[in-house]
């Protein structure tokens, strides 16, 4: 088994220079499509460049896409979620129910019990 060392080797490092190299790059070719006129990049022989609309839109479009899967995980939690008072969300096989005998009084210590989760809800969020 191989020794586990948090520092980084010689590998993980020049693939860490390369990926900052790249991205700088990369970042500096985009502020040149998006920024310089067209007449300077055709006089200087770089005439391929797509449309200056792209240059705004693919970054909205990323930041819409980001914020549409946000707002879609926390919907989709929420539909898959079971109800608040549905047996699934707090009972399981060593459950013990509060009894007659051990009802919630203000300042008892009552026997150990679960408490359902609508009377939490109810105690805890509904307005008297």
């Amino acid at each position: 088994m191989a020794d586990i060392n948090p520092s980084p080797t010689p590998e993980r490092a020049i693939y860490g220079f390369v990926l900052y190299l790249s991205s700088i790059f990369g970042f500096t070719l985009y502020v040149v499509w998006a920024f310089v006129p067209e007449k300077w990049l055709h006089s200087i022989g770089l005439t391929y460049w797509p449309q200056k609309y792209w240059a705004l839109a693919i970054p909205t479009y990323i930041s819409v896409c980001f914020v549409f899967v946000l707002v879609f995980f926390v919907a989709f939690n929420l539909i898959t979620a079971p109800s608040l008072d549905s047996v699934k969300t707090v009972t399981g096989d060593l459950t013990r129910p509060v009894g007659p005998d051990n009802a919630l009084q203000p300042k008892a210590v009552p026997a150990l019990s679960d408490i359902p989760i609508s009377e939490v809800n109810r105690r805890l969020y509904l307005k008297r």
